[in-house]
């Protein structure tokens, strides 16, 4: 306990001449900086230590305590102090990613301010407050990040990228046709065999990656009773409507489905 009471004093009269010196009294020269994530953990060794009865500043523990519970980061300048409010919301997915449905921030302040994020990705401030519903398929041709466009591409569906996108019409069968997004290229990257090298273990292949891109081929299905339409993506190089509809159906030619009525 002498120990446990020796250190914590050391501690906590160090931490509180730093919060006396930088935040109560004076205002120093350049800039420094208090995260609060940090200071929380020490503040519960500082605290522990308090409970065991040895003398401090009750004055300037209750002021430091204070800010640790209540603030977010501390920037000191020269002449004024910049004070972090934390977020009054926090959202994540079962991953423990920053997560929020499209509309509502992930990360959320009590001045209405916050930032929006979907599964780890963080989205442009004009998508993120606004539901997918309203998300404008334009921002496909003009999204530069392959992470955002996978994210629209997601959200949006290809059933209203073929209604409000200019597709190119490739071939058509049947209530089948295969589309093309016109003046689209989407990128992906390939792991690209670079010969091999040597090192302890032996000898082992070296790969680099390569930013290639290819376009986007759509199959839209017509529903020739219902009149629903079916949208599907395809692979690149497929080029007939029927060749299209037999690769989603496992290689399966759609006549050889037997009609029941």
């Amino acid at each position: 306990m002498n120990t446990l009471h020796s250190l914590g004093k050391i501690c906590l009269k160090k931490r509180l001449a730093v919060l006396n010196n930088q935040f109560i009294l004076t205002l120093g020269r350049g800039s420094y900086l208090l995260t609060l994530e940090t200071e929380a953990i020490a503040a519960s060794w500082d605290e522990l230590c308090i409970s065991v009865g040895f003398p401090h500043d009750s004055r300037l523990w209750d002021a430091y305590s204070s800010i640790v519970r209540h603030c977010g980061w501390i920037y000191e300048f020269s002449g004024f102090v910049a004070v972090c409010d934390r977020p009054i919301r926090i959202s994540r997915n079962e991953q423990k990613q920053l997560h929020a449905e499209p509309g509502t921030p992930a990360i959320e302040f009590a001045d209405g301010s916050g930032s929006y994020f979907y599964h780890g990705v963080i989205l442009p401030e004009n998508w993120g407050k606004l539901p997918h519903q309203q998300w404008q398929s334009q921002w496909l041709l003009e999204e530069q990040n392959a992470e955002l466009r996978r994210i629209l591409i997601q959200n949006i569906g290809y059933a209203r990228l073929c209604q409000e996108l200019a597709m190119e019409e490739i071939h058509s069968w049947a209530e089948y046709t295969l589309l093309r997004i016109a003046n689209y290229l989407e990128p992906f990257t390939l792991k690209v065999y670079d010969g091999q090298d040597w090192d302890e273990g032996g000898e082992r292949a070296i790969w680099r990656d390569e930013i290639s891109s290819e376009p986007v081929h759509l199959l839209k299905m017509t529903c020739p009773s219902t009149g629903y339409i079916h949208v599907l993506r395809v692979p690149p190089d497929i080029v007939s409507a029927r060749e299209a509809i037999r690769w989603v159906n496992h290689g399966i030619d759609p006549e050889e489905f037997s009609v029941q009525s």
